[in-house]
């Protein structure tokens, strides 16, 4: 199903629950979506069911969902599923499309110090659950290299391991921005692997077209959803990555990766 496609089915479709993600911090309902004789699966996640943060005013999360979708789909990433905001069987709330997964082949893993293998990256090293030594990597792929720099221009404060999806189509996909594009510095990310390394070309032109984009019709349909200083955050974020050229490091200032890692 192509993008425009999939945002029609989403945002005029019939939805229809079928059962809940229990392991969601927050209202995460699995739904079949229909329209016309089309169907497919959605996650559903009222606002209503949203829990309320500190640091985050309330009721804005699912706005946040569909917000870094759009700044995704501005820099011609597709690296968030098809999201909308719409009225839904317990109301207003963040519709995305399901993702198919290929859960054998994961791109973020907990292995043995012994058990790294070639075309994956060290992220840091820690204790299981048994006190053995093991080691947080993700893979060598040059979308998880993109979704690094994306998470670093949304300010994603909650990049676990079970975020990232890899499609059984072969694409690779973030969920779960409900907690990103605050003003302040919250980065957590599991995806450090590139600390200090220079950034990619694709990642250079995606960031470019990302901050063209911010100037015109993109910048407008952000503040749908967030507000005219996280607007400008996300301008002010991506133009101090170009300036660096190289992947951010942790800074120090709060934890680097969010707990728990999965």
């Amino acid at each position: 199903m192509d993008t425009s496609a999939a945002l029609d089915l989403l945002t005029r479709g019939r939805i229809e629950v079928e059962g809940r993600l229990v392991d969601a911090s927050n209202a995460t309902l699995f739904c079949k979506i229909e329209l016309d004789g089309v169907e497919a699966q959605c996650v559903y996640k009222p606002v209503r069911g949203e829990r309320p943060l500190w640091d985050f005013p309330d009721g804005t999360l699912a706005g946040r969902e569909v917000a870094t979708y759009l700044i995704s789909a501005g820099a011609g990433l597709d690296l968030v599923p098809p999201t909308v905001l719409r009225p839904g069987p317990f109301g207003s709330g963040m519709v995305q499309l399901w993702i198919e997964t290929r859960e054998e082949d994961e791109l973020v893993d907990i292995v043995g110090v012994d058990d790294v293998k070639p075309g994956w990256i060290p992220v840091f090293h820690a204790h299981d659950r048994f006190g053995d030594p093991a080691v947080l990597v993700h893979a060598d792929h040059p979308r998880i290299a993109l979704m690094s720099a994306f998470d670093v221009v949304v300010n994603n404060a909650d990049r676990k391991g079970g975020h990232v999806l890899h499609a059984l189509d072969g694409g690779v996909y973030g969920v779960d921005h409900g907690i990103c594009l605050h003003t302040e510095p919250k980065l957590r990310t599991v995806l450090w692997g590139w600390a200090r390394e220079p950034l990619t070309e694709q990642v250079l032109d995606a960031l470019r077209r990302l901050r063209s984009s911010l100037d015109g019709e993109l910048g407008e349909s952000l503040h749908d959803h967030l507000t005219r200083a996280e607007v400008r955050a996300v301008a002010e974020r991506t133009d101090k990555l170009l300036a660096a050229g190289v992947f951010p490091e942790p800074s120090g200032d709060w934890p680097a990766i969010p707990w728990p890692a999965f």
